[in-house]
C-alpha cells in the first residue's frame, strides 16, 4: 500500500498543466527523432539537455523520459514504411513490419506498433513502481562472466533462427564480430585492423552500419524494380486499426514479450535492440507457422515493439536505484541530473520522493499521451507511400547521408556508409541474413570486453564462466539455441515419416 500511496502522490506531481505539457512536447519530438534514419533516443535527449537545464528536476525528467519511451514509438514508423530503423531497438521491426507495408497492409502494422508499444510501456511502468529495488538488487548478481554468456546466447539465438542456411546465419554473426574489433582497443589501447587509417581508429559505430545495411542496401535493392515498373504503391488507406484475427494473433506475443524486454532492459547495457531482436527470435520460435515470419507476420511487429517499450522503461531502474546506467541514454540522463544537483541511488527513493515518483506517474500519462498521438498521425505517416517511388527513395537515400553525418559530423563515415551498404546488398543477394551481422556489431565490443575482465579477474581460470547458477542457466540457453535448429529438423523428418507410414 506503501507504493500505491507514493504512485498516488507521484500522479498529483505529474498531472500538473506544464508537467503534462512537457512529457507530451518530449514524446512528440521523441517520436519524430525516433523515425529519423540514426537519430535515436540518446541523441534526441543530448540535444534537449541545454533545455532542461532551466527547468526544475521533475520537469526536466518528465521532459526526458518523454523524448526517450516517445523515439521508441517513433522508431518502428520509418522501419515499417521504408524499411529504415530509426535506431537499434527498430531493427527488429523491419523483418515482419516492411513486408507487410509491401502487402498493402501499412494501416495494420503501424497501429499494432502503437498499441504493442502502449502496452508494454504502461505494463511495464506498473513493474517500475512495485518491483525497482528487487530487480535492481538481481541485475547487480551479473558480472562480466554472466554478460559474455548474456551476449552469446542473444547472438546464437539470432543466427539460428536464420531463415535458410542456420550456417550462412553462424558466418553473418563472425562477421559482425570482426567489424566490431576495428579500432583502438579500450583495454590496451593498441590499434587493430585499421589499416593505418586514422579515422577508423575510433572504429565503426554501428548506427552507420544499420543505416548501410536497411536504408542504403534497400535502396539499391529497389533500383532494378523502379526500372521496371515492379513496385506498386498503395494509395488508399482503410481505418488505421487491426482486425480481431489480427489481434487474436498479437495478444499472447505482445503479454509474453513485455516482461521480457523489462528484465533485459534493467540490465545495464543491455538495451532495447537486444530485448526486441530476442523477444522476435522467442515469439517465431514458439509460432505454429514459423515460416510466415520474415514475409509480414503481425506477431512479428507485435513482440518487439512490446518489448523494446518495456525495456526502456526498464532502463531507468538501475540509473534511479543503483545510480548505474542501464542504456546509452540513461546514461546522458544520469548526466543531467547530476548537474541539476541530484545524485542517483538508492538515496534518491529516500529524499527525493516527489522527485521519483512524479517521475513514474509520467509515464502513464505519457503512454497514453503518445497512443493517442501515435494512431491518428499513422494516418498521415502512411501517405508516405503515396510518394512515387523515384522521388521517395531519392529522399531515402538523402536521410541515409544526413543521418550518418549527423553521428559523428564526419565525412569518412560517408565512405562507410557506402561500403556497408555494398556489402549488405551482396549478402542479401548470397542468401545471407543480415541481423546476425547487425547485432554482433552492436554487442561485439562490449562481449569481448566482458570477456576479457571475466578472464582477468580469474586469472586465466575458465571456470569462472560456469561457477553462478545465472552463467550455468546461460550455458544452457545457449546450447539450446544452437541445437535448436537440428531438433527442428529431426522433428520434421519424423512427422514426414510418420505422414508417410
Amino acid at each position: 500500500m506503501n507504493s500505491l500511496e507514493l504512485l498516488m502522490h507521484g500522479f498529483t506531481i505529474a498531472a500538473q498543466p506544464m508537467n503534462i505539457f512537457w512529457v507530451t512536447l518530449g514524446g512528440v519530438l521523441g517520436t519524430v527523432i525516433g523515425m529519423l534514419p540514426g537519430l535515436g533516443p540518446a541523441t534526441g535527449v543530448a540535444v534537449l539537455l541545454p533545455l532542461t537545464f532551466t527547468m526544475g528536476p521533475v520537469a526536466a525528467l518528465v521532459t526526458m523520459c518523454g523524448v526517450y519511451y516517445g523515439a521508441m514509438y517513433g522508431g518502428s514508423r520509418s522501419s515499417i514504411l521504408i524499411n529504415t530503423p530509426g535506431d537499434g531497438a527498430a531493427i527488429a521491426a523491419t523483418y515482419d513490419g516492411y513486408p507487410m507495408t509491401l502487402k498493402g497492409k501499412a494501416a495494420a502494422a503501424l497501429a499494432i506498433s502503437a498499441i504493442a508499444s502502449f502496452i508494454g510501456g504502461t505494463v511495464s511502468t506498473v513493474f517500475i513502481a512495485f518491483t525497482a529495488i528487487p530487480v535492481s538488487q538481481f541485475a547487480l548478481k551479473f558480472g562480466p562472466a554472466e554478460y559474455f554468456l548474456l551476449y552469446l546466447f542473444a547472438l546464437s539465438a539470432t543466427a539460428s533462427m536464420s531463415d535458410g542456411n542456420v550456417l550462412k546465419g553462424f558466418v553473418s554473426m563472425v562477421v559482425g564480430l570482426m567489424i566490431a574489433t576495428i579500432g583502438m582497443d579500450p583495454q590496451s589501447g593498441v590499434v587493430r585492423f585499421t589499416f593505418g587509417l586514422l579515422e577508423l581508429q575510433g572504429g565503426v559505430d554501428f548506427l552507420i552500419v544499420i543505416i548501410a545495411i536497411f536504408a542504403f542496401g534497400e535502396v539499391l535493392k529497389s533500383f532494378k524494380n523502379i526500372k521496371d515498373g515492379k513496385i506498386k504503391i498503395q494509395k488508399k488507406f482503410g481505418r488505421i486499426w487491426v482486425t480481431k484475427e489480427e489481434w487474436r494473433r498479437c495478444v499472447w506475443p505482445i503479454i509474453r514479450s513485455t516482461p521480457l524486454g523489462f528484465i533485459i532492459g534493467v540490465l545495464p547495457g543491455a538495451g532495447g535492440t537486444i530485448a526486441s531482436l530476442m523477444s522476435y527470435n522467442n515469439e517465431k520460435s514458439l509460432s505454429k507457422h514459423p515460416e510466415e515470419f520474415g514475409k509480414g507476420a503481425i506477431e512479428g511487429v507485435a513482440a518487439p515493439e512490446a518489448a523494446n517499450n518495456a525495456a526502456s522503461v526498464g532502463a531507468l531502474i538501475p540509473m534511479l536505484a543503483l545510480g548505474v546506467p542501464g542504456s546509452g541514454t540513461t546514461a546522458v540522463m544520469m548526466g543531467a541530473l547530476m548537474m541539476l544537483g541530484l545524485q542517483p541511488g538508492p538515496t534518491l527513493f529516500q529524499q527525493q520522493t516527489d522527485i521519483v515518483w512524479g517521475l513514474i506517474a509520467s509515464m502513464f500519462i505519457g503512454n497514453i499521451i503518445l497512443a493517442i498521438v501515435n494512431l491518428p498521425m499513422a494516418g498521415l505517416l502512411v501517405r508516405v507511400l503515396s510518394v512515387p517511388p523515384k522521388i521517395l527513395y531519392p529522399i531515402v537515400l538523402g536521410l541515409t547521408f544526413i543521418g550518418t553525418y549527423a553521428i559523428s559530423f564526419s565525412t569518412s563515415s560517408f565512405f562507410l556508409l557506402l561500403i556497408f551498404g555494398v556489402f549488405g546488398y551482396f549478402m542479401t543477394k548470397a542468401g545471407f541474413p543480415t541481423s546476425p551481422l547487425v547485432l554482433a556489431v552492436i554487442v561485439g565490443t562490449s562481449m569481448e570486453q566482458s570477456f576479457r575482465r571475466a578472464y582477468k579477474i580469474s586469472n586465466g581460470d575458465l571456470e569462472i564462466f560456469t561457477r553462478s547458477t545465472i552463467s550455468k542457466v546461460l550455458i544452457v540457453l545457449v546450447v539450446g539455441a544452437i541445437l535448436l535448429p537440428g531438433f527442428k529438423y529431426l522433428y520434421q523428418q519424423y512427422k514426414q515419416k510418420r505422414k508417410t507410414v
